[in-house]
């Protein structure tokens, strides 16, 4: 983690405030934060203590009152709405708990979507998305639609899709918050695999001590604060 080149995320002195009616509330105060490229980190803590507000911070959904963040070189926290947008479309893949896949497309053509406004032929895409699927093992899903999977499949098909633009981050809020034990696990042994052997970074938000388990690193977060991190 001393090699800047290996150093995916680095976030000083982060601090997010809003105003709610007469009251200032700060989800992250101060927060420093180094993650290397490769690294699979859970994030734990109370509902309410930052975990979400992070994750939207690293990923460019959000941008910080105070601090700053750079992913892979570059001050996201700086960017124009604008120009978020579009380093965000090619920098991060976003896994989110209910999926959010478009039950009237099927397992391929939601996974195509974020390729639709790239400058590519029909059959770049066609090469890309079938690679993902694959990647996941839904292959022989890719023609079904989203009533016609199982939980588990849902999840491994919004993986495939915020894989596809080949992005070095994936941040997932709550990836097996919605699925039974043996789903969990399998979508757990999956990005522990795209950490490992596709070098993707993985930042996750989860309240399961499990899931938790399955990262390289945890970081415990309460009331805006980084209290500790652990193997």
């Amino acid at each position: 983690m001393n090699n800047p080149d290996n150093i995916l995320i680095h976030c000083q002195g982060v601090t997010k405030q809003y105003r709610k009616g007469d009251n200032l509330v700060t989800p992250l105060e101060a927060l420093d934060l180094t993650i290397p490229r490769g690294d699979f980190l859970a994030m734990m803590g109370p509902s309410g203590s930052g975990k979400t507000t992070l994750l939207n911070l690293l990923s460019g959904i959000d941008q910080p009152t105070s601090g700053s963040i750079e992913v892979d070189g570059v001050k996201v926290h700086a960017l124009s709405r604008r120009d978020l947008a579009a380093w965000r479309a090619r920098n991060v893949g976003y896994i989110f708990q209910l999926y959010h896949l478009v039950p009237v497309l099927t397992a391929f053509e939601n996974v195509e979507l974020p390729l639709l406004l790239d400058d590519m032929s029909r059959r770049e895409r066609r090469e890309k998305v079938e690679a993902v699927l694959s990647l996941v093992g839904l292959s022989d899903r890719m023609h079904h639609f989203p009533r016609e999977l199982s939980g588990g499949q849902e999840q491994r098909v919004a993986i495939a899709r915020a894989l596809v633009a080949d992005p070095p981050l994936l941040v997932a809020d709550e990836p097996t918050g919605d699925l039974d034990r043996h789903a969990a696990d399998a979508v757990l042994g999956l990005l522990k695999t795209l950490a490992r052997e596709q070098g993707k970074t993985i930042v996750m938000v989860t309240h399961d001590p499990k899931a938790a388990e399955a990262a390289t690193r945890i970081l415990h977060l309460e009331k805006g604060k980084l209290l500790e991190t652990a193997p």
